[in-house]
């Protein structure tokens, strides 16, 4: 690995990291975001060029076969495994990208600044707040909010991750979440419409239609940037699954790029290790036929 305190490889300050998502805005390109459940996973999107790679627990449970919402369920310590898969798989062998920790901010287990530090100390270059409320609703949603779990205990972390010079990439679904996000320091803001649809695990009926999913992400972009313009705003979820969908939104709904967990990751190896192996059980044998 390179010096971690060159600007060539992590851990990254926060402005380091703002200054390859400039450049890479500066060069006309988008900003794509990636999650990386195996170290395997991370070498690749590195080498396939993502801008910056995000460490999740759902990453676990994703390329373990199980849907990524299993990541807000009780099948596991949320940071704990996040910060394994960072420790043992993904920081050992990316050299160049951003890595992201998911912080789960609403565990109230945890004293939130002292894992931080324990984030920035591991080498990770910011958080991303996930596992994430906001992606809850309903009466869940409400009793959450009323017994000290709320969305607003994942703006406080951003608050403290801007204190101690971490970047910070975040997931939102609503406009007031991403005042409230922007507001705390946030530097990119993520607008989530919803669980991916696709492949073996994905949603079906759970889902929004693309206009509708453009619509609530133009709210987002436009609340995050009416308090501070120089916001970066990326798509993710719901039926934004391929480039297409991606650049989709970027089109219509004024997004900067997109962040792909299930359509990045998930995809990729659901559909090259199928027609892989088809490929290898269809070869001839010597003789065979005789």
């Amino acid at each position: 690995m390179t010096n971690p305190w060159t600007g060539k490889g992590n851990p990254y300050h926060r402005d380091e990291v703002m200054g390859r998502l400039r450049a890479t805005l500066a060069r006309g390109e988008s900003i794509i975001a990636a999650g990386a459940g195996t170290g395997i996973s991370a070498k690749f999107l590195e080498k396939g060029g993502v801008d910056l790679i995000i460490v999740y627990n759902s990453g676990r449970y994703r390329m373990a076969g199980h849907g990524s919402t299993a990541g807000l369920m009780a099948y596991g310590d949320a940071n704990a495994i996040a910060m394994e898969i960072g420790e043992f798989e993904v920081l050992p062998v990316v050299d160049e990208v951003p890595v992201i920790c998911g912080v789960h901010a609403t565990d109230p287990r945890r004293r939130m600044w002292h894992w931080l530090l324990k984030v920035k100390e591991m080498g990770f270059s910011g958080v991303n707040n996930f596992p994430t409320h906001c992606i809850v609703d309903g009466h869940f949603r409400q009793v959450l909010e009323e017994t000290g779990m709320s969305f607003d205990k994942e703006v406080e972390m951003v608050g403290l991750a801007r204190k101690m010079d971490l970047f910070s990439v975040v997931y939102v679904a609503k406009p007031d979440e991403a005042r409230a996000m922007v507001l705390a320091g946030a530097d990119v803001v993520i607008a989530h419409v919803g669980t991916t649809i696709g492949g073996s695990i994905g949603v079906t009926g759970a889902t929004v239609s693309m206009d509708d999913a453009t619509t609530r992400v133009i709210a987002i972009v436009e609340a995050a940037k009416a308090v501070n313009r120089e916001t970066i705003c990326l798509s993710h979820g719901g039926p934004i699954l391929t480039p297409l969908d991606a650049a989709h939104m970027n089109q219509h709904a004024g997004t900067d790029g997109f962040v792909g967990a299930s359509s990045l990751e998930r995809m990729a190896f659901e559909g090259a290790l199928l027609n892989l192996t088809r490929e290898f059980k269809a070869i001839p044998r010597a003789g065979a036929g005789k």
